[in-house]
């Protein structure tokens, strides 16, 4: 299964057909991809399952649709289990961005949560999961498609937010604050953070 966000709303690819949303479920050999993609956009669907019988093959006619853009980011708790969120375009977010020529994918997201919130001793505990955007830019159609760490710091200093980057507030949060900040947020953060919770769980099980 891929699950594939079109503004905030989900595109699940899939080879099978139970259905965990109260989305439509449509065949992906009986649409025209981009089509379908642009309509979703615009209509009041929530979001929609598309149907495959070769996952993986149907998968690669996204790629070839929408270049991929690879990005790195983290999840990063401090020593009292906050959560490290940044502030832009009026949504709190988690910070990320696009890895560059030469560059591990790991290294890129310490790198990006560092100059994004201007923090350091920032480690990787464990890989999260992959979230997959479409957007367009300077006309072409694009698919991020960000690695997530869960990490972590024992910086006690002052948090920095990257301006260049339009961030305008670095902050940790508790529980009951992150509770708050994910009610403004993006479908694939909320996606992100279910997988830390996962997580967690599974290590408090496992004691």
């Amino acid at each position: 299964m891929y699950k594939v966000f079109v503004n905030d709303k989900p595109i699940i690819l899939t080879t099978s057909l139970k259905k965990e949303e109260n989305f439509p479920t449509f065949t992906f050999k009986n649409i025209v991809l981009e089509d379908f993609i642009t309509e979703l956009s615009q209509n009041d669907l929530k979001g929609a399952y598309l149907y495959s019988t070769d996952l993986e093959n149907d998968w690669q006619k996204f790629k070839k649709i929408y270049q991929p853009v690879v990005a790195g980011g983290g999840l990063v708790i401090n020593d009292r289990n906050e959560i490290l969120f940044i502030y832009r375009w009026n949504k709190w977010d988690l910070p990320k961005g696009r890895v560059e020529e030469g560059e591990a994918i790991d290294e890129a997201s310490i790198r990006e949560v560092e100059e994004e919130c201007g923090i350091k001793n920032v480690s990787i505990k464990s890989f999260l999961t992959y979230t997959f955007h479409l957007y367009v830019e300077d006309g072409i159609n694009k698919m991020k498609e960000t690695h997530w760490y869960l990490m972590a710091s024992n910086y006690q200093g002052k948090l920095t937010p990257q301006e260049e980057e339009d961030i305008t507030e670095v902050c940790f949060k508790n529980e009951a604050a992150a509770t708050k900040a994910l009610q403004n947020t993006y479908a694939n953060i909320k996606l992100v953070y279910d997988c830390y919770l996962h997580v967690v769980k599974n290590d408090t099980m496992s004691l």
